[in-house]
């Protein structure tokens, strides 16, 4: 029974992963960017909740979907106003400003007088900590929880991209950007709303990682979000998809070392890097990802 229980909570880190490797992979499927700033607008989804909630006495769900509303403005707004300008500089210009924005979102929360360094308490709502029994196994609500609304986040995102006009033009993007503007497409707008459910998806991240893990604190975000990065590389960096398989594969993978080996659990960001560094060296296009042609 102890082994089942660690399966559900592998299952549930593998899907916060995923939320947020998703991310990662879109950006870089479209722009060739990896938005360092990334791990650092899941953090902010947990501190909106935390604002929504004790500054201003809103009901827990309506502070979540709030929560993901002005996240995924916060992610729309860095595209526009720090990688948009640059699109045509250097990669290395990008990548300074990726990293400048990370500081900045950081920082931020330090500087605020409701915030501050010191470490929050994040809000969990009630039917997230109800116990479930099953015979001898016991099982968190949000064990239950977490996966469900993951997969369904996940799902919504595959028909987006597969099944609507925006996701068609993603893709394009993604394949031939300039080919696409060619074609009359508004690159802007469709980059725009890349970056807007990318956060999205970091946001409901955020916000079950708060649930899961109920502390709020400046540097949050860059350990699930340099894991997360592990799990798109490991999948397939550019391939949603393939976010999605390396974050579960990952989660599961951290869980099951604690489970299996406990001596090993304080290196098991060693381990976790450690395989980002054989994937790239062995097969850097990832399990699902394909090699790039680069223009000349």
């Amino acid at each position: 029974m102890f082994y089942v229980q660690q399966l559900f909570n592998g299952i549930t880190l593998g899907s916060l992963y995923a939320l947020i490797a998703i991310g990662y992979t879109m950006v870089y499927g479209i722009l060739r960017l990896i938005n360092f700033a990334h791990g650092d607008i899941f953090m902010w989804a947990g501190y909106w909740v935390f604002f929504s909630f004790f500054l201003f006495h809103l009901p827990w769900w309506i502070g979540a979907i709030l929560a993901v509303v002005l996240t995924a403005g916060m992610g729309m707004a860095i595209e526009r106003f720090a990688y948009r300008p640059l699109r045509e500089a250097p990669r290395i210009s990008l990548l300074i400003t990726a990293i400048g924005a990370s500081f900045l979102l950081e920082n931020l929360i330090i500087v605020l007088p409701w915030a501050g360094g010191r470490q929050k308490s994040f809000p969990r709502p009630e039917f997230m900590s109800q116990i479930f029994s099953l015979g001898t196994l016991r099982i968190q609500a949000l064990t239950v929880w977490i996966p469900l609304i993951g997969l369904a986040c996940l799902i919504g995102l595959l028909f987006l991209i597969y099944h609507t006009k925006i996701g068609r033009a993603m893709r394009a993007i993604a394949t031939d950007i300039e080919a696409t503007e060619i074609m009359g497409a508004d690159i802007n707008k469709i980059i725009s709303y890349t970056f807007l459910v990318g956060s999205a998806l970091a946001a409901v991240g955020g916000i079950l990682w708060g649930c899961r893990y109920p502390r709020l604190q400046w540097d949050l975000g860059i350990t699930p979000g340099w894991r997360a990065f592990t799990a798109a590389v490991v999948g397939g960096i550019g391939n949603v998809t393939g976010a999605m398989i390396g974050g579960f594969a990952l989660g599961l993978f951290e869980i099951l070392l604690v489970a299996f080996i406990p001596n090993l659990s304080g290196y098991r960001d060693a381990f976790i890097f450690g395989i980002l560094i054989i994937f790239l060296l062995v097969r850097p296009t990832g399990i699902l990802g394909k090699p790039l042609k680069e223009k000349v």
